[in-house]
């Protein structure tokens, strides 16, 4: 990891640079293989699975029998685990229900808001060096407490046909029934456009690798919502002498193993701590079985030394973090100046895993910089807010000089006659 020391704020925004790629040739690409499966449907989404997943499949629907075997076939622990993940995220989320609450704006004017869910949600599930059966929580638990009456999931299967089992647990505890084994950019395409057996989506949501990245955004602007931009995972972590060095160094690995496009960055305000930081990280390396994948991610990555916390939240506030913990003293008070993050991780005892998995909130979070304008997944992410009002003959009558002066100074003359007409009825 790079070390830069007292970096001058002129030289930030170079500093705080994401790895990049040249996503020319891939939207061409991408753009080919979204084209053949509108066209094509089911035909052209198995010869794609076949191609990249080299799976040889008659059906992309998972049957009935497949979920049994994976009920069979996972661990009791992992799935006592699940259970209880799913249950604080369920607590966590449920609370985001929102009610409906009337406003009367003035006498005989009433207005409410309504969240009604999404009819139609998709979820991506990337499969890949690491199947994110997780991910499943984090999606399908919002989407069934929005009220989404649909909720399809795709994701990739290995060289057998079959889907993980922890996927097809996970799923079926979650309420889905309907997954399909599909992966990568015919995957969205299916979801976006629909096939003769994958239902069309108004909604795509999940994680992915830079093609799945690209095929959701493309999608986004042919019609389909999208949860969010995204890019690779990514976390920084403010800390000072109060940090644990060797969980430091734990928190930026477990990070830097989801790939080699992902980015970690430690900001502190001592050279002691980012020495000790830095030695807990190679002695760390060597003990992970994803150490080749960590190893490249580090080769992204920064250990910066700043000269006092103000400077550290200014910085960690123009970088944006998806995730951002903070092992320092007062993390509280200081967590008060976070402006710009996907989630946030306070003290030495919050891992980064902890939300990832189990604490209750959500995984699914901005990246690449998008915390600047985007929330992560929420159970408001699954839903539109309709908004209603009602007015009385005697509201409309106390409100039609306003409508009828503003709509008359727009030169919208229709506007304030359907005012104007009523009043005089």
């Amino acid at each position: 990891m790079q070390i830069i020391r007292y970096p001058a704020k002129s030289d930030w925004s170079q500093l705080l640079l994401r790895p990049q790629l040249d996503n020319r040739a891939l939207e061409s690409t991408v753009a080919s293989i979204l084209a053949d499966v509108r066209a094509g449907g089911d035909a052209a989404v198995l010869k794609y699975t076949a191609q990249f997943d080299k799976a040889e499949l008659e059906s992309l629907a998972v049957a009935p029998e497949e979920f049994e075997e994976a009920d069979e076939t996972l661990d009791d622990d992992l799935k006592a685990a699940i259970r209880q993940a799913a249950a604080n995220i369920e607590a966590f989320h449920r609370a985001q229900v929102e009610d409906v609450t009337l406003i009367e704006t003035m006498p005989g004017v009433q207005c409410w808001r309504k969240p009604v869910g999404i009819e139609k949600v998709g979820l991506y599930i990337p499969g890949g060096t690491a199947p994110l059966f997780s991910t499943i929580l984090m999606l399908a638990i919002p989407a069934r407490l929005a009220g989404c009456r649909e909720i399809v999931l795709c994701t990739p299967p290995g060289k057998t046909g079959k889907v993980h089992p922890a996927v097809l647990w996970t799923a079926r505890y979650a309420g889905i029934t309907r997954v399909f084994k599909t992966g990568g950019v015919q995957a969205i395409g299916a979801m976006a456009f629909g096939t003769e057996s994958i239902p069309k989506v108004y909604k795509i949501f999940g994680p992915g690798n830079q093609y799945v990245t690209c095929a959701k955004q493309l999608v986004n602007s042919m019609g389909t919502a999208i949860d969010m931009p995204a890019g690779p995972s990514e976390v920084a972590v403010f800390a000072d002498g109060a940090c644990i060095p060797a969980f430091v160094a734990a928190d930026l690995l477990s990070q830097a193993e989801h790939g080699p496009d992902s980015q970690v960055l430690l900001v502190s305000t001592s050279e002691k701590v980012i020495a000790a930081v830095e030695a807990e990280v190679e002695r760390q390396l060597d003990l992970l079985p994803r150490r080749d994948f960590a190893a490249k991610a580090l080769d992204n990555s920064k250990l910066i030394l700043v000269a006092d916390r103000d400077e550290a939240m200014d910085l960690i506030n123009e970088y944006a973090p998806e995730h951002l913990i903070m092992a320092c003293e007062q993390d509280e008070a200081l967590a008060t100046r976070v402006v710009n993050a996907g989630s946030v991780f306070l003290g030495n005892y919050s891992p980064e895993s902890a939300g990832d998995y189990a604490s209750g909130t959500n995984h699914t979070l901005p990246t690449n910089g998008y915390a600047t304008a985007y929330s992560g997944v929420s159970v408001d992410s699954f839903v539109k807010k309709i908004t209603f009002q009602r007015l009385t003959r005697e509201g409309l009558q106390a409100l039609a000089p306003t409508i009828e002066a503003m709509a008359a100074a727009e030169g919208l003359e229709a506007h304030k006659q359907a005012v104007t007409i009523r009043i005089n009825y």
